[in-house]
């Protein structure tokens, strides 16, 4: 049984085990660094990325889950998630907070706009037949790319969705919506094993629906 593990200080994460747990897969929360032990993956959710490094800030849980990232432990962070994956940030608004690292990008917080400025975009992206919904709420961009880091699908030329090697980030949410093909890429990438989702399937009335979610 594959075991994959969300972030679960603050955002999204109820979301993100949602749609974990519809493609068969064992979910766990994350909170602790003790919680990372077998663990296949790592899924680090949207939601308040602040609150998130403040939480997090004086306990074991962020270098142990960096020392996992760097010895190859697969991991996916979406919007707040990427930008504690981004190796680099445009400014300190994170003051000085430790973050993750890994993905070889420069990332500028809250780029896409304001609350009310949140939309929703059909994006084509790379091993999808169709294309995916995805939905941005206060949503980092992604300014530069390294050499190493691969374009898994852009919006009006900017990339949303990355990936260097095991490391994925993107700038949505692929959680909201109750499409799930991108969470099953995901863990196919990992060589799981898992149910084939039509393009309309929901994977929870949870899922299904669109949250507001403050960055």
């Amino acid at each position: 049984m594959v075991r994959i593990g969300v972030l679960a200080l603050q955002g999204a994460f109820r979301e993100h085990l949602t749609v974990l747990g519809s493609l068969g897969v064992e979910t766990r929360k994350v909170t602790r660094a003790e919680h990372l032990t077998d663990l296949d993956a790592v899924v680090l959710p949207g939601g308040e990325s602040t609150a998130m490094v403040r939480i997090a800030d004086g306990t074991d849980l962020f270098p142990q889950l960096r020392r996992r990232i760097d010895e190859g432990l697969p991991v996916f962070g979406t919007c707040a998630g990427l930008i504690l994956l981004a190796d680099h940030l445009s400014d300190d608004s994170l003051g000085g907070y430790g973050r993750l690292g890994g993905l070889d990008i420069t990332v500028a917080r809250n780029a896409y706009g304001r609350q009310r400025e949140s939309f929703t975009a059909p994006l084509t992206v790379s091993g999808l037949d169709e294309s995916f919904d995805g939905t941005f709420i206060r949503a980092p961009q992604i300014l530069d790319i390294g050499s190493d880091v691969e374009v898994l699908a852009s919006h009006n030329g900017q990339p949303v969705l990355v990936r260097q090697g095991h490391v994925w980030g993107g700038s949505f949410h692929p959680e909201l919506g109750g499409d799930a093909r991108l969470h099953a890429q995901f863990l196919h990438h990992l060589g799981a094993a898992v149910q084939r989702l039509s393009h309309d399937s929901s994977a929870s009335a949870d899922a299904q629906r669109r949250i507001r979610i403050r960055r």
